[in-house]
């Protein structure tokens, strides 16, 4: 949804910049730099490496900058306006969120999705505008990288990890090649985190032209006239349904394990300060409790989610319809359910993301010494040893990797986890929208004290070096020749 009323869109957002200017003016961001450079064999060493550029991605960037750590780059595999979800695998029409959470911007009012927003468009379309179009908030983001001029760097693939003498170096490929150095590494690889795709066994060994993942580039047009089947009663699972739907699919079933829908948000009903900033100190049965409970009842879909879809006539909605099988059969799918078996001719996975990093190449020199909850930090009597919490890291207070034995893998200290996967450790400050300002502050903290840490011997030679002098010797008239005198008298 485009709105026309304005103020002028170019006059609008020039006011909005130049007040954004002032205030970063008066408050002195971003800081000086003030991190040492480094370098190896003559190769210049990054201080940080941000992997990924979406709204995580660039909201530490941005922090990292204006702290004053300017040897940064983010690296993104997507073309420049088509990372993360939004305009990609994201298939509502608007952003769940309420419009006026202030998300990436940092503590800095001019840097909102509401300031944008209304600078274009004026007040009164603020105040007529229900939800966030997902496809605007892309172009929020894309405005928030430009205006602060951050450093990042498109169609750049990280394929590997490894260390280089107390450095991380990763390889990458695509619009950059080749190797990089860097003191600190930060993973803002989003809902998929580590891992990637959790697929249900059951459709191990099926043929991928009949199936594909939620997050999966689907030919949607190619469904017209089609029995589809989707998987779940989540969010993703209806806008995907919805999205076939309006492509003229022949009829969508939504295969819905559950004998009734989850009808309350409970994480939204307790959204405070507290739980953003209290989460992570938190003693681990109590995180376990509060995520485990939030997994066990669930977060249902958007009510306009939910009525895009059974708006169509084409839709059913199968509760109590656990599956039991698919496999191929005559052209299409066999799907055996404790309703009895369905046919069709597509199935859609809205099945979620896994922590499960073992198979990421890109993370095979880590992932074994990954500390997990697993390992240790779970115990029985915290609840029910569910697997995608059991294999969620470890972290550190600044999102660090631990190592599963002490001494193994050390570099791990200088990985940060700045995804989905953090949640369990962290909350959920490095995922979603409402508080991912205060995730990034806690990582830059982390990770501004660690680097002034390193290079504690360069900062005290400094301290000794600086001969800036504040007084220049005329300030004041030495009278210690006169009290001698008067001594003497």
């Amino acid at each position: 949804m485009k709105h026309t009323s304005a103020p002028s869109a170019a006059t609008g957002l020039a006011a909005l910049e130049a007040r954004l200017a002032q205030d970063l003016d008066y408050l002195e961001l971003p800081a000086k730099p003030w991190v040492p450079r480094h370098s190896h064999d003559g190769e210049p060493v990054r201080d940080v490496v941000v992997i990924g550029a979406g709204m995580c991605g660039l909201a530490a960037t941005a922090k990292l900058v204006l702290t004053g750590i300017t040897n940064v780059v983010a690296y993104d595999a997507a073309p420049a306006g088509r990372e993360g979800p939004w305009v990609t695998f994201a298939r509502m029409q608007t952003l769940r969120s309420p419009k006026a959470l202030s998300g990436p911007a940092l503590g800095l009012a001019p840097l909102t999705f509401r300031a944008w927003f209304t600078a274009q468009w004026g007040p009164d379309a603020w105040q007529s505008l229900d939800k966030i179009p997902k496809d605007q908030w892309m172009d929020y983001l894309v405005w928030y990288r430009k205006v602060l001029a951050l450093p990042v760097r498109n169609e750049v693939r990280m394929t590997g990890i490894s260390f280089v003498d107390g450095l991380i170096a990763i390889d990458v490929e695509g619009a950059e090649t080749g190797r990089v150095l860097t003191r600190r590494l930060v993973l803002a690889t989003g809902r998929s985190g580590l891992g990637g795709f959790a697929v249900p066994d059951f459709l191990t060994g099926v043929d991928r032209a009949y199936w594909a993942h939620s997050a999966d580039d689907i030919d949607f047009d190619a469904l017209r006239g089609k029995r589809v089947a989707v998987i779940g009663a989540g969010a993703s699972s209806m806008d995907n349904a919805a999205t076939a739907l309006e492509a003229g699919a022949g009829s969508v079933d939504m295969l819905i394990r559950r004998k009734e829908m989850p009808r309350i948000n409970k994480l939204t009903g307790i959204g405070s300060p507290g739980v953003v900033l209290g989460m992570r100190d938190l003693p681990d049965a109590w995180k376990w409790k509060f995520i485990d409970y939030t997994a066990a009842t669930q977060t249902p879909p958007p009510r306009s989610s939910t009525l895009r879809v059974s708006s169509h006539r084409n839709a059913r909605f199968l509760l109590d319809c656990a599956i039991l099988s698919v496999k191929e059969d005559a052209g299409g799918l066999l799907v055996e359910t404790t309703q009895g078996p369905l046919r069709y001719d597509f199935l859609i996975a809205a099945t979620g993301f896994s922590n499960d990093f073992s198979d990421r190449p890109e993370f095979a020199a880590i992932a074994p010494y990954i500390r997990t909850w697993a390992d240790g930090r779970y115990r029985p009597e915290m609840g029910p040893a569910r697997a995608s919490m059991a294999e969620a890291p470890d972290l550190g207070p600044a999102f660090e990797f631990r190592e599963r034995v002490p001494g193994s893998c050390p570099m791990l200290a200088h990985i940060h986890c700045f995804n989905d996967a953090a949640m369990l450790t962290h909350g959920k400050v490095s995922g979603d929208i409402p508080a991912v300002s205060a995730g990034a502050d806690r990582l830059v903290r982390g990770i501004a004290a660690s680097l002034f840490a390193e290079d504690a011997e360069a900062h005290f030679a400094s301290l000794i070096a600086y001969d800036t002098p504040e007084l220049l010797g005329d300030e004041w008239v030495d009278s210690t020749p006169l009290l001698h005198k008067e001594s003497a008298l």
